[in-house]
């Protein structure tokens, strides 16, 4: 890597060329936090942010690197830019998906011969969650000497993908989705922008907001559509952008879904959930998102399965039959059919009679193991099939379940430091109310023994 292209010019496309022309999204990036639409948090009078661009001390930002952690389109890579034209920084951008440890220390052994002159610069990496924690550790020095100012982009939760190291030294500013109404207004400012559409358009109030409705909170998807809708009119040499030039673009409201980060994690969870709360219409709507997404249909249906045991359980006995059988016909017949399948499972057991006793009682038991609470096994249930194990008493006095009425023997079966645990508690929903009662006739029985 050449020292030199640390201090090349960004190239400027002429006003008149007509063969090279930037993406509109490029065009439109803001140079300045007041241009910045949305992200009040970030852009306010008194945000971070804006205490680190404009620092009493201008060493101030140098020793602060900013983790930037939002959805795709929420204005990473621009504030990236802002950091770097606010403060005069050389700007050197790398991707986590096809930079390794050589190009980091290329880069900080450069930016640290450039600080020596007095110059900075501002070292963008994309999509951080990506690196390796030795590619993490090899951004250190770098960070801690002020060679670089580390600006990182992530759309997971830095807590979980990024090092303590690394975050311990950084500001990290969580980004939104963007409002319609933010969409909107950054599509009606490209219209009129000399560095966007120049007003040589005009648009249909309702064209913008099917744009910014289906960008899901997306600038750049936003600026893509409309620069689209309006290669759509001019195609047919008219300067009004009309709802169905809107709608030819976006063909169809794109789903933010990223399955490799938090967005993954957001509607699982919340399809989960909408079962486990008998909302069928949430749940229908977010597998419905994920059937579009392409997600794997064996993973939705394995959290059904699990969902059929910890949250219905024995108030419907057949809600893991019906979860099962979901997940090995949606295996053999895959996308789409598949959808019909696991939309019938999901209805069903979101209607189904809820209880979690079995999922507490297999939890409280477990907890009583960890804590030592295990106690001796009854020497009348000890195996007593050899010798010297019968010599102990082991098997001696067991009464067999089948020689008594109704299949119950009066005998105790816990450890004697646990003889009186009650783990499993019935709920009254359902099929467990006969469980509830079925029980607790045991129980009277088992608890009579002497």
């Amino acid at each position: 890597m050449d020292d030199a292209l640390f201090d090349a010019e960004p190239i400027e496309i002429p006003a008149n060329n007509k063969f090279v022309t930037a993406p509109l999204a490029a065009r439109m990036r803001p140079s300045s936090l007041d241009e910045v639409v949305g992200q009040p948090q970030v852009t306010r009078a008194d945000s971070p942010l804006r205490g680190l661009l404009n620092p009493d001390d201008d060493n101030k930002l140098a020793a602060t690197s900013l983790i930037l952690w939002g959805p795709p389109g929420s204005g990473k890579t621009t504030l990236a830019h802002v950091v770097s034209v606010s403060t005069g920084r050389s700007f050197v951008e790398l991707s986590a998906t096809s930079s390794g440890v050589k190009e980091v220390r290329e880069v900080i052994d450069l930016a640290r011969r450039r600080f020596a002159r007095g110059v900075g610069t501002v070292l963008f990496i994309d999509e951080i969650h990506r690196f390796s924690k030795s590619q993490q550790d090899s951004l250190l020095a770098g960070v801690e000497e002020g060679w670089v100012t580390l600006v990182a982009a992530t759309t997971e939760n830095p807590s979980v993908s990024i090092n303590s190291a690394l975050m311990s030294r950084s500001l990290v500013l969580p980004l939104s989705p963007l409002k319609d109404e933010d969409v909107i207004e950054l599509l009606a400012k490209a219209l009129t922008s000399e560095k966007g559409l120049k007003n040589k358009y005009t648009c249909d109030e309702k064209a913008l907001e099917h744009i910014a409705r289906s960008s899901g909170g997306d600038a750049r998807r936003g600026l893509i559509a409309l620069e689209t809708a309006a290669g759509v009119a001019d195609a047919e040499k008219r300067l009004e952008i009309s709802l169905a030039d809107a709608e030819v673009a976006v063909q169809r409201a794109a789903l933010r879904y990223d399955k490799a980060g938090d967005e993954h994690y957001n509607v699982i969870s919340a399809y989960i959930k909408s079962v486990r709360g008998s909302d069928v219409d949430a749940a229908i709507h977010y597998l419905a998102r994920m059937v579009e997404s392409g997600e794997d249909p064996k993973f939705i249906a394995r959290r059904l399965v699990i969902l059929a045991s910890e949250d219905i359980g024995l108030a419907d006995p057949n809600a893991l039959v019906m979860a099962v059988s979901a997940m090995q016909a949606a295996q053999l017949v895959g996308w789409p059919e598949a959808r019909i399948i696991l939309a019938e499972a999901t209805t069903y057991l979101a209607l189904a009679p809820k209880s979690n006793s079995v999922y507490n009682a297999i939890n409280e038991a477990i907890e009583d193991v960890r804590k030592g609470n295990a106690g001796a096994v009854p020497l009348h249930l000890r195996d007593g099939s050899l010798p010297a194990s019968r010599e102990t008493g082991a098997g001696k006095g067991y009464k067999y379940a089948h020689d008594f009425e109704e299949g119950v023997a009066s005998q105790q079966y816990l450890p004697d430091n646990l003889k009186n645990k009650t783990y499993y508690k019935p709920g009254s929903r359902g099929a467990e109310q006969r469980f509830a009662d079925l029980w607790e006739r045991i129980r009277q029985v088992l608890r009579s023994s002497k």
